[in-house]
């Protein structure tokens, strides 16, 4: 068998960026603090038991207090918290300072104020996977909020997907 061929790490983000994702933050109560991320790879894994995941980095230095935490909250974004998600996807020190939030109701992760959606769940499983974990929650609770359009990042731009 021969080996794999090299893959150049810009042409892998060009190409796999032709892929529109919905965008998410991802909440954690933390040990000392609140956590979020900014996260383009979440997905529905399984209905029975209800899975969700995301991938997060290995170096992300957020991993360690939201898995000492043992939960983990997605908050889905609509289009008009391009501030918000900047916020979170930022290295700020407190990334909660000025933003109002409300406790999930089984994790005790921050809920963001006027997101689409909300997915409370319990770290069920970590999988290591290249230069990054796939992290999967078991679903505790979930709540549609927000009737609005919903962010979306292709080809390295935030925007919506247009319904007419």
């Amino acid at each position: 068998m021969s080996e794999d061929p090299p893959i150049d790490a810009g042409d892998f983000r060009t190409v796999l960026g032709h892929f529109p994702t919905g965008v998410t933050v991802v909440t954690s109560a933390g040990t000392d603090r609140p956590i979020g991320v900014a996260i383009g790879s979440f997905a529905s894994i399984s209905l029975d038991p209800p899975l969700v995941g995301f991938f997060l980095g290995t170096r992300s230095g957020s991993w360690p207090p939201m898995e000492a935490s043992g939960y983990f909250c997605v908050n889905v974004l609509c289009q008009d918290q391009l501030e918000l998600c900047g916020l979170m996807a930022s290295k700020a020190d407190d990334k909660f300072d000025g933003v109002e939030t409300e406790a999930a109701p089984g994790s005790g992760a921050p809920i963001l104020p006027d997101v689409h959606a909300v997915i409370d769940c319990r770290i069920h499983q970590v999988v290591p996977a290249g230069d990054h974990n796939l992290i999967i929650g078991r679903v505790l609770s979930l709540e549609s909020r927000r009737d609005a359009p919903p962010m979306v990042f292709y080809k390295g731009q935030y925007g919506t997907f247009d319904q007419t």
